[in-house]
């Protein structure tokens, strides 16, 4: 098995090269993150394990970057710090684990071996409505040829809405899904951002591609189904 591990603290990178060759991994190191986006891309492996704290481009923007390439490898980030933030911006950048340092090897070893056995994802299907195109791999989305900027939030909830088709979705499980359910503010948020993805991927085309339906909820129009 072939591990790129992604590491610019030369102690740990070291240590876990000596720990995870002695377990059967051929392991090459990249000591800063426009090095290890290039190996990435430019090399066959089976896993990476990328740190976030790296001198060059750090692991969010390289693990962002390897996915916008259309490489699927499983990666594991590593990270000294801590919070719910960090491993949410982690997984949106395509991150398929995280592990918080300090760590012990077998846990690593561990997590490694799980994504080892899940295999490599399927890219994401690019889902489409009527003009409308979004990627979730890159997180893009463009009308017609015209790229439309969303913010996460904005993308979570168009693609909530295009995966469900013209199924009508009432504004709890909307809450629900893209926000979270411990969610505690009013639920009048999903309509303010109905209102801000209708205006970036509706009003400048003269399309309605987001229906309401009174008393119930949303839905996306028939025709873009």
């Amino acid at each position: 098995m072939r591990l790129l591990l992604v590491e610019d603290e030369v102690g740990i990178a070291a240590s876990l090269k000596r720990g995870l060759t002695a377990d059967g991994f051929a392991v090459e190191v990249a000591a800063d993150g426009k090095t290890g986006l290039w190996m990435a891309s430019e090399i066959d492996f089976d896993i990476i394990v990328l740190d976030l704290m790296l001198p060059g481009l750090n692991g969010f923007s390289v693990c962002h970057e390897i996915r916008e390439r259309g490489v699927w490898t499983p990666i594991l980030i590593l990270t000294a710090k801590t919070g719910e933030l960090d491993e949410i911006e982690s997984l949106d950048s395509g991150a398929d684990d995280f592990l918080t340092k300090p760590f012990s090897y077998p846990v690593l070893l561990a997590r490694i071996r799980s994504l080892l056995r899940r295999g490599v994802r399927e890219r994401p299907t690019v889902l489409e409505a009527d003009g409308l195109r979004l990627d979730p791999a890159t997180r893009s989305c463009w009308r017609n040829d015209v790229l439309i900027s969303l913010t996460p939030r904005e993308f979570d909830l168009l693609e909530f809405l295009m995966r469900s088709g013209a199924r009508v979705l009432s504004k709890d499980e909307i809450l629900e899904h893209v926000w979270n359910p411990e969610f505690e503010g009013s639920p009048n948020i999903v309509e303010v951002y109905v209102g801000y993805v209708r205006r970036k991927i509706d009003r400048p085309f003269g399309t309605e591609t987001i229906l309401t339906v009174p008393g119930s909820g949303y839905r996306l129009a028939e025709r873009g189904r």
